[in-house]
């Protein structure tokens, strides 16, 4: 039975557009008993993509709404499952793994989970990057690109300071591959989340200018900002780097080009003008920029556009680009058509 109820959980977020593939040695089983209780997981695998009404869920788990209310309010205030309110009726959904649960196990990862992780995406779990849309998309940094060149879904900045609340916390990535053993030179408070509705204060809260001090720190030192892959609806900024991001490993790491959106930019340096200083080549977090005939030179194939080398160059030499509008690739507008457009890509819709 115990086995059964976490098979059923596994299939059902494999059902998400987001994915969460199987693989050989069942690694994501121990994944999710490791994340999910017993009663949780038997709950939460009923659930869909699709919020719906406790009454639904209740009639179709064959238990009353009072005894389902409870674990379904504790499920979604751990991440595990999302909540909202339609027509005034509390309404629950299954959240992906990733990005969804695994990011809400901020608090929670130690040694094991960690390892876990590590072992389920050298098993088939790096598969979730495969997947078009991609999770994520990147945005270049602040001043890397003409002002009159950047799409709005692009600034970041503006973003930021037309939300309300704040909040920062540790990056996972950087966690999960600490504790297996990479210790990453990068800090790891450093993955905004912002909104644009008022709520109650939380711990890890911060204000309108710190988040704008992280958001330049960031660059400074070197991190490429990834958010979700929508053009309405973004409330987080990633800071990532090549190293230890989920994402950004399916490029090195994984071989998984379209692992991440590029931004609609691409670097080039003016050669006769490098000084081969190497900065560049440092900065990039997807080994994008190699030295031939001493002078730096870009991939553009592999160049993501994040702008790190143009914030980067002490000569001034770098610039971004923007493609040409055949090139030019936007996002899904919101979530739900970012879900829809997955869905239909997976071929689990007509």
């Amino acid at each position: 039975m115990e086995t059964n109820v976490y098979d059923l959980l596994a299939e059902a977020l494999d059902k998400l557009p987001n994915g969460f593939p199987r693989t050989p040695s069942n690694v994501e089983l121990r994944i999710l008993k490791k994340i999910f209780s017993t009663e949780e997981a038997a709950l939460a695998g009923q659930l869909t993509g699709d919020f719906e009404s406790i009454a639904s869920i209740s009639s179709r788990v064959g238990a009353t709404s009072h005894a389902i209310t409870k674990p379904l309010l504790k499920l979604a205030k751990r991440g595990l499952v999302w909540y909202d309110k339609h027509d005034g009726q509390a309404c629950f959904r299954l959240a992906p793994f990733i990005v969804g649960i695994y990011e809400e196990q901020v608090h929670e990862m130690d040694h094991e989970l960690a390892h876990l992780v590590e072992d389920y995406f050298h098993d088939g779990g790096q598969g979730i990057m495969t997947y078009q849309p991609a999770l994520h998309r990147v945005v270049p940094a602040q001043g890397s690109v003409k002002s009159e060149w950047v799409l709005p879904y692009d600034d970041v900045r503006s973003i930021i300071l037309a939300a309300k609340t704040f909040s920062v916390r540790d990056c996972i990535c950087r966690m999960q591959q600490d504790l297996i053993g990479h210790k990453c030179e990068f800090p790891l408070r450093y993955c905004l989340n912002f909104s644009n509705s008022e709520r109650p204060a939380r711990e890890d809260d911060i204000s309108q200018a710190e988040a704008l001090e992280i958001l330049d720190r960031s660059e400074e030192i070197g991190l490429v900002h990834t958010v979700s892959n929508v053009v309405e609806g973004v409330y987080y900024v990633c800071n990532c780097c090549g190293c230890c991001c989920g994402i950004l490993r399916g490029i090195t790491e994984f071989g998984i080009e379209n692992s991440v959106a590029f931004a609609n930019y691409y670097a080039v340096i003016e050669p006769e003008f490098c000084a081969n200083c190497g900065t560049c080549r440092e900065r990039c977090q997807v080994n994008a920029i190699t030295e031939t005939d001493g002078v730096s030179v870009v991939e553009r194939a592999l160049c993501i556009g994040c702008g790190l080398c143009v914030t980067g160059c002490p000569n001034d030499v770098a610039r971004l680009e923007r493609k040409p509008d055949a090139e030019i690739i936007h996002p899904p507008l919101n979530y739900f058509a970012w879900e829809a457009e997955r869905l239909k890509n997976r071929g689990l819709v007509g």
